[in-house]
């Protein structure tokens, strides 16, 4: 985001609580964006500045009270967290003032809905209406930025596909100027299209190739098994895609495909485990594997192969990812159904129900017989 908004123009703002990269971003000039696989190239950032959010709240709401956009990307999670310094900086701005333009870049489907209804709990209606004040649009984001080297300072290395949709119907014909972004008047289609097949896709990739003892997602993606499976899974993921929202067949495979290249890209030294950690996450009940399974066995269809990926999601056991911990815990603590319930959020009338908790059961059982 930080790369496309400065190239649009806007001086670029960073606001976060990581402290030695907010001090590294405070005191540097610039930064570079290598990006690597087809028509690799390298694009600098200049004219930002950073500030620390525990420490300078003043300050961000200030920004904010300024600012003509506010973007996210802090994970789905952390949007409660960051709402009310938002909220703060919304109801500092003057008045008369445009709209604040927000916009939430997360894996979550309509993620600006969520920071929005967490900006209106904490907002004082003394303020004046939110409203008035801010117009929320919802977003979808696609970008592999895998983990980066040590050593590399504020350089960051990603793929260089990129691909930023913007629903552009809350801005009422003031939508902001984003070469490089594409708005468009219903979002719902674009946003699943990707989660269900780039988050979908990636998260089998790491799974299957975490069982097949592989490190990085291009050695998984190289590896026979592992990319017919996730073959399959994107194979059931499209047509749930075609058949809901009526994207062209052929349109549909050819984004596969580009896809399943995306993670091949051997430039990018992503690891398996970074790309499955947070499995918890990964299992609940609209994210990348529940959702479109469920919306399959729904219509009649067994999910063969998204099944097979939630299998192995529910053996990741990386004791270096809290998630993965914790669902070891509930599965030794829980019984299959009540385990079933409390990871994916389906119930016990769904059709998908029972053949998730045979593999909850399985999983369970696996991990009982295994030695620690």
């Amino acid at each position: 985001m930080g790369l496309l908004l400065h190239e649009a123009g806007y001086e670029v703002v960073f606001a976060d609580v990581a402290e030695d990269l907010i001090t590294n971003l405070a005191a540097a000039e610039s930064y570079d964006v290598h990006e690597v696989g087809e028509d690799p190239s390298v694009r600098t950032v200049e004219n930002f500045r950073a500030l620390n959010s525990s420490t300078q709240e003043a300050e961000v709401i200030s920004e904010i009270a300024t600012a003509d956009i506010v973007t996210t990307a802090v994970g789905p999670h952390i949007l409660k967290f960051v709402a009310p310094v938002i909220a703060k900086g919304i109801a500092a701005r003057d008045a008369g003032q445009a709209p604040l333009q927000v916009m939430a870049c997360e894996n979550a489907i309509n993620a600006t809905d969520i920071l929005k209804s967490e900006v209106a709990a904490q907002w004082d209606p003394a303020a004046g209406a939110l409203e008035s004040a801010a117009v929320f649009a919802n977003t979808a984001v696609d970008r592999i930025v895998p983990n980066q080297e040590a050593g590399k300072g504020l350089d960051v290395t990603v793929e260089t596909f990129y691909e930023w949709v913007i629903d552009r119907t809350p801005f009422a014909g003031k939508q902001p100027v984003i070469p490089g972004a594409t708005f468009v008047d219903e979002l719902v289609p674009y946003i699943e299209r990707k989660l269900f097949t780039v988050n979908t896709g990636h998260a089998a990739a790491a799974y299957f190739g975490f069982e097949a003892g592989l490190e990085k997602i291009s050695e998984a993606m190289a590896d026979q098994d592992v990319a017919a499976d996730v073959r399959a899974v994107l194979d059931e993921t499209k047509e749930l895609l075609v058949a809901k929202h009526g994207f062209n067949r052929e349109e549909q495979e050819a984004y596969v495909q580009k896809i399943l290249g995306r993670f091949s890209n051997p430039h990018l030294p992503d690891t398996v485990n970074r790309v499955g950690r947070a499995p918890l996450r990964k299992l609940s009940r609209n994210e990348r594997f529940i959702a479109p399974a469920a919306e399959l066995a729904e219509r009649g269809i067994v999910p063969e192969a998204l099944l097979g990926a939630i299998a192995a999601a529910l053996r990741f056991n990386d004791p270096a990812d809290a998630e993965a911990v914790e669902l070891a815990q509930i599965l030794a603590t829980s019984t299959p159904e009540e385990a079933t319930e409390k990871v994916t959020g389906l119930t016990a009338g769904h059709p998908l129900f029972p053949a998730v908790a045979a593999l909850v059961e399985e999983a369970k059982t696996e991990r009982a017989a295994t030695p620690v």
